[in-house]
């Protein structure tokens, strides 16, 4: 895809209108047949123009939605080239963002098992704006970031019967391959010595074995160490626990937030980021077999914390407790993991947020300001001293599972923090993705399937972090 600056030669234009003010068109008359009603609403000319309705207080999630959605109405169109409007909502770099990202993000699709697929044939993309160095470097982020998701995406969209444990191997491998990156990779022998217990126990009905792997990329003179845990249950039946089959449905999602991890790391490589950056990824498989670890059981975690398993279908939080503590073995300045962890978090925040936890209400608050210019939604989850009781057991450290329907995603979340040191519970975030990391509707500039969650709020966190924008 080429990019362009002021470009009118193009098959499509794309325009914005705010407070339905229609004075400064000459066809007046042609939005009043339409029904055209401003906010929401795109109307289509037959001289090729395409005007997307803008409300009066823009986001940049706003913003981005708004161009997604007009692009998915033309891109299957027969159309080579695209020009569309730049808008300045506060910050030259990030408008630039997110209007190209908006675009690049509507274009894609996963529809590698149709027999005819419908791909668009736009090649080029002119952004109407005389570009400044800032308005470069955000089409830039918008395009290392799109390319980025692009890989998540096709990752998570990928069907369990051909990704397993196995492949992420091979993906993180091709990835520290082509990028320079570090990468270890172990498997059931080397986390059965260093007593990670929880991971092999949901891997254990598996006819792939556990892969723990550990990318890292290293710049010189970097400014801080930042350690990324990804949840990477490359599909989750509930095992013994077994989930009803309308809940098993879209399972090949829960590797989402592993997926992202290897995200951030392709554009933090991309972007040149002073920061060193690792990567850690506990793949698994929940399954069903004459090996499966049981409810009832009891685990003694690599922390040396023994979780009482009253669900096998809270598993993901076993298998993130071992590796946050390999994390931590890292001594990261700043530990955060993602993970669509559960389903108490898509009640209470909608399939459009994700929730952000841990112990430090100052690095909460900074990270969700931060999410705010990547167009992802997110909301502080505090914690509870009286949540922590639902899951307290009475025969180990800690149950897998509150003893209450209520809160869960952050009982799931105050889990986690039992195995976060004293030393890094100031640096630990906690991002349950589970709400839009994989949408069975399409809406806004993401297509139905999955959606990347995760990428762009922590690059551009990182960005923010550094001061460089």
């Amino acid at each position: 895809m080429q990019i362009v600056f002021n470009d009118t030669n193009t098959d499509f234009k794309v325009c914005f209108i705010q407070n339905k003010d229609l004075s400064k068109f000459d066809d007046d008359e042609f939005f009043k047949i339409n029904d055209y009603k401003g906010v929401g609403s795109i109307c289509n000319l037959a001289k090729r123009t395409l005007y997307i309705g803008l409300s009066e207080e823009l986001t940049y999630a706003s913003l981005i939605a708004s161009v997604g959605s007009a692009i998915k109405t033309i891109k299957n169109l027969n159309i080579k080239s695209l020009s569309i409007e730049y808008l300045n909502i506060g910050c030259e770099f990030y408008s630039a963002y997110a209007i190209i990202y908006g675009v690049l993000a509507a274009l894609y699709e996963f529809n590698k098992y149709q027999k005819e697929p419908k791909n668009s044939k736009i090649e080029l993309i002119s952004l109407l704006v005389n570009a400044s160095d800032d308005i470069k470097e955000g089409v830039r982020l918008a395009e290392v970031l799109a390319n980025a998701c692009e890989d998540v995406k096709n990752i998570v969209n990928e069907i369990p019967s051909t990704y397993n444990q196995l492949s992420f191997e091979q993906d993180a491998l091709k990835l520290a391959k082509e990028f320079d990156l570090e990468c270890n990779i172990y498997s059931d022998d080397y986390m059965q010595k260093e007593g990670m217990n929880a991971f092999l126990a949901v891997n254990r009905a598996s006819a792939y074995p556990a892969k723990l792997i550990h990318l890292a990329y290293k710049p010189k003179n970097a400014k801080k160490r930042i350690v990324y845990v990804g949840k990477g249950l490359v599909y989750d039946t509930g095992g013994l626990s077994l989930k009803p089959a309308d809940y098993m449905l879209t399972m090949k999602a829960d590797k989402s937030g592993a997926a992202a991890v290897l995200g951030i790391l392709k554009a933090a490589k991309l972007l040149n980021l002073d920061y060193e950056i690792h990567g850690i990824i506990g793949a698994a498989q929940n399954c069903i077999s004459e090996k499966s670890y049981m409810p009832d059981d009891v685990v003694i975690s690599k922390e040396g914390v023994s979780i009482e398993v009253r669900n096998t279908d809270a598993e993901g939080r076993l298998v993130l407790a071992d590796c946050l503590s390999f994390a931590q073995d890292l001594k990261p300045d700043l530990l955060i993991d993602l993970a669509t962890l559960t389903g108490a978090c898509v009640v209470g925040l909608s399939e459009y947020t994700s929730g952000i936890m841990g112990y430090n209400e100052e690095l909460q608050n900074e990270f969700y300001e931060n999410s705010k210019r990547s167009g992802e939604y997110t909301c502080v989850l505090h914690f509870n001293p009286h949540i922590k009781e639902l899951i307290k057991s009475k025969i180990a450290d800690v149950s897998n599972t509150g003893s209450s329907r209520y809160g869960g995603a952050i009982s799931a979340g105050m889990f986690l923090g039992e195995f976060i040191r004293k030393e890094y519970k100031d640096k630990w975030l906690h991002l349950d993705i589970a709400g839009p990391a994989y949408l069975e509707k399409a809406w806004g500039e993401n297509s139905y399937g999955a959606s990347a969650a995760g990428v762009r709020m922590n690059i551009i966190n990182l960005l923010r972090m550094a001061r460089r924008k």
